[in-house]
């Protein structure tokens, strides 16, 4: 195992499903701004960034959940060094635990058996956690492996910094859970503002059906949505990253 948190593949069934959305928004695209097939065409693009941008929501998305087994994950280990096992046997008892609390083929649980395979092959345990920190990218699991073996290498109380570390961890992810669960709703508010000109559209192309005829199948008409489409793009990309807030 040598996974790479920050790459993502999808399943079948995830590529099937961006795909179609982004069909299906190329497709509304086209007809509102462009009413003909040739534009259709020339928005495909728009389904390769749909995809890109849907695997790095995916990719942050995996990193927090990665975030929360693992602070499960040190408890277990925690209580297993509590009860007198050492620091290579407490992930052995912590997959036990970690068992019971997660689904066969959760991350935190594929990731301490590898990390047990990795030391039965005579590599140190801080090297191993230094490994998963650097293939995960998360913070916290870069500054455990690296407090990890700072103690592990002068002879620090390892069960005292395993609980203040678990306890710290705790900490930022509620405190997290707080600012999504705050910007949720701007998030929402700026979701009905990027639909809104295209419900303009919409609404005049159902209301009055040749109002926007001027504005189809000739050059300047054309030329004219062209710079309105790329301008509502530009926006809504910028709204996307005002609302983007990295936690």
């Amino acid at each position: 195992m040598n996974k790479d948190y920050d790459v993502y593949n999808f399943t079948i069934k995830e590529y099937i499903r961006y795909i179609f959305e982004g069909i299906l928004a190329v497709v509304i695209l086209g007809i509102l701004f462009y009413k003909n097939i040739l534009g259709i065409i020339l928005l495909s693009p728009l389904i390769i960034l749909h995809l890109k941008k849907q695997r790095g929501d995916l990719v942050i998305k995996r990193k927090r959940q990665l975030n929360i087994e693992f602070r499960d994950g040190i408890n277990s280990l925690s209580a297993a060094l509590g009860a007198g096992y050492s620091a290579e046997h407490g992930f052995v008892e912590a997959i036990k635990d970690l068992k019971r609390m997660y689904p066969k083929g959760a991350m935190i649980i594929e990731e301490f058996t590898y990390l047990v395979n990795r030391i039965q092959m005579n590599i140190p345990v801080e090297k191993a956690l230094s490994d998963f920190g650097d293939r995960s990218k998360v913070e916290d699991i870069i500054n455990f492996s690296e407090v990890f073996s700072t103690a592990k290498r002068t002879g620090g109380d390892l069960i005292h910094i395993i609980r203040t570390s678990s306890n710290l961890i705790s900490e930022k992810i509620e405190v997290k859970r707080e600012i999504i669960s705050m910007i949720s709703a701007k998030k929402y508010e700026a979701s009905i503002m990027k639909m809104v000109p295209l419900g303009i559209l919409i609404y005049l192309s159902i209301s009055s059906p040749g109002f926007l005829d001027p504005l189809y199948n000739n050059i300047f008409g054309s030329f004219l949505m062209t710079i309105l489409l790329v301008i509502y793009l530009i926006t809504f990309h910028i709204i996307d990253k005002i609302t983007d807030i990295k936690v």
